[in-house]
């Protein structure tokens, strides 16, 4: 069992999988940022925060997209969650 940390292909695949979390997350913040800047736009205007037509409009977007192996269901989770912990987390930095 423990050469599989000494294998290179292990080593190699878990490098590639590192890189693309912390693209993940860099790309988690920058959508943060811009949604931040978007409700502070929107307060300032009088429209409402959440846009419930937009968010499905964009869901069945980037369902047509999806090439897989990511199922339907799995990225209507992902995006859900992702949604989810954007809007918390913008009212949540906008309260600090």
């Amino acid at each position: 069992m423990s050469a599989a940390v000494d294998d290179p292909y292990v080593l190699k695949v878990r490098r590639e999988i590192s890189d693309v979390d912390s693209s993940l997350v860099a790309l988690v913040n920058k959508r943060l940022k811009l949604v931040a800047q978007l409700k502070h736009y929107k307060e300032e205007h009088g429209i409402g925060f959440v846009d419930l037509a937009r968010e499905e409009w964009m869901l069945q977007y980037l369902q047509r997209a999806n090439t897989g192996p990511l199922s339907a269901e799995g990225l209507s989770e992902l995006y859900h969650y992702v949604l989810d912990l954007t809007k918390s987390e913008v009212v949540k930095n906008l309260a600090t």
